[in-house]
C-alpha cells in the first residue's frame, strides 16, 4: 500500500508549556515585526520614513544655489599725462645736477632753453627753437591754474633776460638754474612767483 505524502503547514508558535512572560514577549515581537513590515511598505510607496519624518522625492529637492562667477574688473587705459610725467622725470634724473653753462648742450654744462629743447625732443619728439625768447612765441598761452605736465613756464629774470622750464605736477617745474644747475623748483616759491611771466602749451 502506497503511503501518501503528508503536508505539514509551517506554523510559527511558541512551544507549549511556556511561561506567561515568554508568551507575552512572543506576541510583542510578532507585533513589532508586523509594524516593521508595514513601515517598510509605506516607505517604499509613500516616501515616508519609519519614524514619520517626511523626505522629499529626489526631483522635488532644491539644487544648491550656484555662486556667480566673478567678472574681471575693467582696467582703465593708461593716462597720457601720467606717461608723459614719467618720461619727464626720467629726463630730470638723467640731467640732474648738470651745471649751468650759457650755450651748453651736454652733461658738462647746459642752459635753461637748451635743457628744455633736449628734454622736449627726447620725450615728445618735438624740435624747439634754441632760445627762451623764441620758445615763448610757440603754442597757445594758458592760465597758470590750467598747467599740465609738459607745459612750458616762462619767467622774467632781468630787463631782457628770460628763463624757461618744463612743468611737472603739483606746482613744480624742472629747469636749469644758474646757481644750482638742473633741478626742480616750486612755482609758489617767492622768487619764482614774483618773476612768473607766462605759460604756453606746445603739444596738442
Amino acid at each position: 500500500m502506497q503511503l501518501g505524502r503528508r503536508h505539514y503547514p509551517l506554523v510559527f508558535d511558541w512551544p507549549t508549556g511556556t511561561t506567561p512572560r515568554l508568551a507575552a514577549a512572543g506576541r510583542w515581537l510578532r507585533q513589532l515585526l508586523a509594524w516593521l513590515i508595514l513601515g517598510c511598505a509605506l516607505a517604499a510607496s509613500g516616501g515616508c520614513s519609519l519614524f514619520g519624518v517626511r523626505t522629499a522625492p529626489i526631483e522635488d529637492r532644491q539644487a544648491p544655489a550656484l555662486m556667480p562667477t566673478p567678472q574681471p574688473e575693467a582696467v582703465a587705459p593708461p593716462d597720457a599725462d601720467s606717461a608723459l610725467r614719467a618720461d619727464l622725470y626720467a629726463q630730470f634724473h638723467r640731467w640732474r645736477g648738470t651745471p649751468y653753462r650759457a650755450g651748453g648742450l651736454s652733461t658738462h654744462g647746459i642752459d635753461c632753453s637748451g635743457f628744455v629743447a633736449l628734454a622736449y625732443k627726447a620725450t615728445l619728439d618735438v624740435d624747439l627753437p634754441r632760445t627762451a625768447i623764441e620758445q615763448a612765441t610757440l603754442g597757445q598761452p594758458i592760465a597758470r591754474a590750467a598747467l599740465q605736465p609738459g607745459d612750458l613756464v616762462f619767467f622774467k629774470t632781468g630787463v631782457r633776460a628770460r628763463h624757461v622750464g618744463i612743468y611737472l605736477d603739483g606746482g613744480r617745474f624742472m629747469h636749469a638754474s644758474r646757481r644750482r644747475g638742473v633741478m626742480i623748483s616750486d612755482l609758489d616759491d617767492g622768487y619764482w612767483r614774483r618773476r612768473f611771466w607766462q605759460a604756453r602749451r606746445i603739444r596738442g
